[in-house]
């Protein structure tokens, strides 16, 4: 058998990923007849088919699902090579690959990008936007160095750094205003907007009223929090809406904002990390930027 490439591995890797030669070709910034040479050589050198083709879609074979795990481990492990070396540097730079969740990435990532290229003109900042559970998966495979998102995590593998807590407001139509706030249990009466499955934001804010995920929500639920805002100005209904989201969402929106009494509703916001990351001195720095961020006043 002739050896493997790297190449080979992370082209196969990101057609795994894709299920698509045209997307994963981009993704690895080569041709698409180029990747599909590689992918071709590389299933001629194992003596077995990786994928299923079909004109649509590609999919896994059984033997390409086995492959494709320890093809990650390499993949992986290489790359945390290469973050030692970076490591035993002094100062950030080279690659940098940042998840976050979409209920904090409109508002704290444009600040937080501006600060790290200034304090730090030789990183190469890769964003990725998503949420939690596909976080936790990309992060835990190697494909991200880190990710901002809403904690406790719990997960054994991975450091966790607070940062920051964020309280959470009522979002009511403008005619609302001045009308008293309502507690939870007001709230479980009310047409209550919330994200749809999978936000952790959700789950936060049905937790905060007191109601069940499993309760029939038909025509409730968006898929930002942007939609939100918009519906409740258009009288549908009322939402909460984390602090930082504020200057954004609210300005072109016939809303009015309401502050719960203390104690008030509200989440914490950190960073985590592999705890086996050769970055975790580095990763801290970036932590300090990001509470940095976050404490500085938002504005429009």
């Amino acid at each position: 058998m002739n050896n493997l490439t790297l190449k080979q591995l992370r082209y196969f890797e990101a057609l795994a990923l894709q299920g698509h030669f045209g997307r994963a070709s981009e993704a690895c910034n080569i041709s698409q007849p180029a990747l599909s040479m590689q992918i071709k050589d590389l299933e001629e050198t194992l003596g077995t088919p990786l994928f299923e083709r079909s004109p649509r879609q590609v999919r896994l074979t059984g033997f390409g699902e086995d492959f494709a795990g320890r093809a990650r481990d390499i993949l992986r492990a290489v790359d945390e090579l290469g973050d030692m070396a970076r490591a035993s540097q002094n100062g950030l730079a080279g690659r940098l690959r940042i998840g976050i969740i979409p209920t904090i990435a409109p508002y704290l990532l444009p600040r937080l990008i501006g600060n790290l290229s200034r304090l730090y003109g030789e990183l190469d900042i890769h964003v990725r936007e998503t949420m939690t559970p596909k976080l936790l998966s990309e992060l835990a495979e190697g494909r991200l160095d880190t990710a901002i998102l809403a904690l406790p995590i719990s997960e054994p593998s991975f450091t966790e750094i607070p940062l920051f807590e964020e309280n959470f407001v009522l979002i009511r139509p403008d005619t609302d205003a001045g009308k008293p706030i309502p507690d939870r249990d007001m709230l479980q009466e009310m047409r209550l907007l919330l994200l749809e499955e999978g936000h952790c934001f959700r789950d936060q804010a049905l937790s905060f009223c007191n109601l069940q995920t499993a309760l029939p929500r038909e025509g409730l639920d968006g898929s930002s929090l942007s939609t939100l805002v918009q519906m409740v100005g258009a009288g549908i209904g009322v939402t909460l809406l984390p602090e930082m989201a504020l200057p954004v969402e609210t300005r072109s929106a016939a809303v009015c904002v309401a502050r719960f009494p203390h104690p008030q509703p509200a989440r914490q916001i950190g960073m985590i990390w592999r705890k086996t990351s050769p970055l975790a001195k580095q990763l801290m720095q970036i932590a300090e930027v990001v509470k940095s961020c976050a404490e500085a006043p938002h504005r429009p």
